[in-house]
């Protein structure tokens, strides 16, 4: 039976493109031939087939090829029958009748490429289809609408065959000439930005990878980038997409001009061009337009915007890009109403259009304006914008054994789970840290709730509020922010139904051990319980009181040095002895009372809060504590962790494969010796060294220039 689509082609009644006599040859050379099927296991899928029985034929084919079994008649016959599929593709006549009309599997890789050639068309009937419909759904915004048109039409392009096993002699002489252009410092493993420092230092730009360039106003961002671009674009005639929301592609490209014709800017803005200058601006302009840089100065633009124009470039100029720039990343448009979620799904979005196209992009963004309040002006992980860090004490609980480990403790480590907040679901996930690290020391404050809940972190670390994620210095009292219900705890049940009951009192030291309340029923069950757990170990005594009642738990033998009470003991031992009301858990069924208030008032909003595993908790203080070390976790997907029991975020490098900064210290200090001088600091390296390496910059040409001579890596 053939496959049944969910459209038609057209408004005749043509079939689909498909050859079912190749199907049926293929299968019928899988089935005489036991080489057949590892010819095309790796270039034919399934759903290529247009006949469904076919489809499943081959899938059993498949499943007993990977089990390294035999796909001959017989098996293929004794596979379907053991899984209740013979009589669906028509029993045993059915696969008599292919094995009938293959004479052999020599042409098996030619058939295979002819049946997924249809089945690509297929795919591209069925996308087409589907772009029809998005063309009627007027609920949703057009840049949306377009953006899925493309990706399914850009899915089906990338659904190609892979090129498969290659004999090591059609690679030697190429390998060779690369390893040779390498050791003579002519290529690199990714992409030349033409600075040999910093190329010596990440091997070129790596396809697929997220760079953020950060720095200060008047650092020179703009200009370094534009220079990364020119000798992208110039050097190696790869097309180079920027992407500017803050400056015209006139002045875009004034500067261009500017440094390639070696003419001051100022001078081109005014129209003051020396005659002896027309020159080089006349070959400038020639030059540049020859060079593949491609321009948008649309502000507010969006990711799927990027998206879009990055892939019609790419099919425009029949290669792959060698660059996308984005200047900067604050100014972008996100799709929610709080700047640091929108941030975080940028910069995740980003990071998967880096993946998709297989180019690297390069990310402009603002530093804090904490570098101005330091005496040390260059930059840091946590001076990133939307980011922040925290102290080493703070305890952050590992989701797979349940300890509580000082955030200090994890610099270094990675592949370890932590639980974090989904914020769709509002429930606690596992997640996995990528990436420990310190970021040096920083004024932190120490943030108290009213249930006692203390963390201490910088002023731009994010908190989560009814109102969305907030920074430290944008909190004060009487807000609430959001804390874990409760902790999933690893592990089976080691106490007693009695040990737990009888963990309801309050022990504190140098106070003897007692239970108060002021149920009439409650001191005799807890004289009972502490009778069945320490025998005769514990005299209970019961004192009524003014308004409640005293349950005296005293030892039977006189306490001295080595003999203390038995409950005193038990409860040290569990880790909770002397602990105030807000160290305790707070009981589950107070939440259920939520649930009940929403139904009763039958509130759409509130059944979601009643059911999630946070709660609310108030700020009573926030006060400056000095100045520490501090740390973070990168934690992919979530980008929120719990630390001391509260729900905190991470910064934005979190998606970043690198994090480049750029410090001029002629900016603060103009007597410096170091004028002239430009650093740009490796701060992140996902896949390589950190540090930091200098170049020139020519502040009349607003333009960046090799320090070091090019060497031999």
């Amino acid at each position: 039976m053939a496959e049944e689509l969910s459209f038609q082609s057209d408004g005749s009644n043509r079939l689909p493109p498909q050859n079912i006599e190749a199907e049926e040859a293929i299968l019928g050379g899988i089935l005489l031939d036991p080489e057949a099927i590892g010819r095309v296991s790796d270039r034919l899928v399934p759903e290529a087939f247009y006949i469904s029985d076919h489809k499943i034929i081959y899938k059993a084919a498949l499943r007993l090829h990977t089990q390294q079994k035999p796909t001959d008649l017989l098996s293929i016959t004794s596979w379907l029958t053991d899984n209740d599929l013979l009589t669906r593709i028509g029993g045993r006549n059915k696969l008599a009748t292919l094995v009938d009309r293959t004479v052999s599997a020599v042409n098996i890789d030619a058939l295979a490429e002819l049946v997924m050639e249809k089945y690509l068309r297929r795919q591209l009937i069925k996308a087409g289809n589907e772009i029809v419909h998005l063309g009627y759904e007027t609920e949703t915004e057009l840049p949306i609408v377009l953006d899925n048109a493309e990706q399914k039409i850009f899915n089906v392009t990338q659904e190609k065959t892979q090129s498969g096993l290659i004999h090591i002699g059609d690679t030697l002489i190429n390998t060779f000439q690369d390893i040779e252009t390498r050791h003579q410092g002519i290529a690199l493993p990714g992409i030349p930005c033409g600075f040999y420092d910093l190329d010596a230092m990440t091997t070129g730009f790596q396809r697929s990878d997220l760079i953020i360039v950060a720095a200060r106003p008047s650092m020179g961002k703009t200009a370094f980038c534009l220079n990364l671009a020119h000798n992208i674009a110039a050097g190696y005639q790869l097309p180079v997409a920027v992407f500017s929301l803050e400056m015209s592609k006139e002045q875009l490209v004034q500067r261009l001009l500017a440094s390639e014709a070696g003419i001051e800017s100022s001078y081109l803005r005014s129209g003051r061009i020396a005659q002896n200058q027309w020159e080089n601006l006349s070959r400038a302009i020639d030059k540049l337009s020859e060079t593949p840089i491609f321009i948008d100065d649309t502000a507010n633009i969006t990711v799927t915007q990027i998206r879009s124009q990055a892939r019609r470039l790419q099919a425009e100029q029949n290669k792959d890009l060698g660059l996308i720039i984005i200047d900067y990343l604050q100014l972008m448009e996100g799709a929610g109403d709080n700047r640091v979620q929108e941030l975080s799904r940028i910069t995740r979005s980003l990071k998967g259009l880096a993946r998709e196209l297989s180019v690297p992009i390069i990310a402009l963004s603002q530093l804090s304006r904490g570098v101005e309040a330091r005496t040390n002006k260059r930059p840091m992980l946590s001076d990133l914008r939307e980011s922040g860090c925290l102290t080493g004490d703070s305890l952050v609980r590992l989701a797979d054994t349940g300890l509580q480990v000082p955030i200090k403790d994890l610099v270094g480590k990675s592949g370890f789970a932590v639980w974090a907040l989904n914020e769709n679901t509002m429930k606690l996930e596992k997640a996995i840290v990528t990436n420990a690290f310190s970021t040096g020391i920083k004024p932190v404050f120490t943030l108290k709730t009213r249930l006692g809940r203390k963390i201490s972190a910088t002023a731009n670390h994010q908190f989560l509020t009814i109102n969305g994620w907030k920074r430290l210095d944008e909190l004060s009292s009487k807000q609430y922010i959001c804390l874990p219900r409760h902790l999933p705890i690893i592990g089976k049940q080691t106490m007693t139904y009695s040990e737990v009951a009888l963990l309801g009192g309050c022990t504190l030291p140098s106070h003897a051990i007692k239970y108060t309340t002021r149920e009439i029923d409650v001191p005799e069950n807890v004289a009972f319980l502490a009778k069945e757990l320490f025998s005769d170990a514990i005299v209970s005594r019961i004192s009524p009181e003014r308004r409640w009642y005293q349950v005296y738990l005293s030892a039977a033998q006189r306490l001295t040095h080595g003999i203390r009470n038995s409950i005193a003991k038990w409860v040290e031992s569990l880790g909770v002895f002397a602990l105030r009301s807000y160290e305790k858990c707070v009981p589950q069924d107070l939440f259920s009372r939520a649930l009940r208030v929403a139904n009763i008032v039958k509130s759409g909003e509130l059944p979601a809060f009643a059911n999630t595993d946070i709660y609310w908790d108030e700020i009573i203080s926030i006060k400056l504590d000095g100045e520490e070390e501090v740390f973070d976790l990168t934690v992919p997907h979530l980008h929120n962790f719990v630390a001391n029991n509260i729900i905190v975020h991470n910064s934005i490098e979190q998606d970043a494969d690198i994090v480049m900064m750029l410090y001029r210290d002629e900016y603060y200090s103009p007597d410096t010796p170091d004028r002239g001088i430009a650093e740009v600091h490796l701060a992140k390296h996902r896949n390589g060294p950190t540090g930091t390496i200098k170049l020139l910059f020519d502040p009349q040409f607003t333009k960046f220039k090799n320090l070091a001579r090019p060497n031999n890596w």
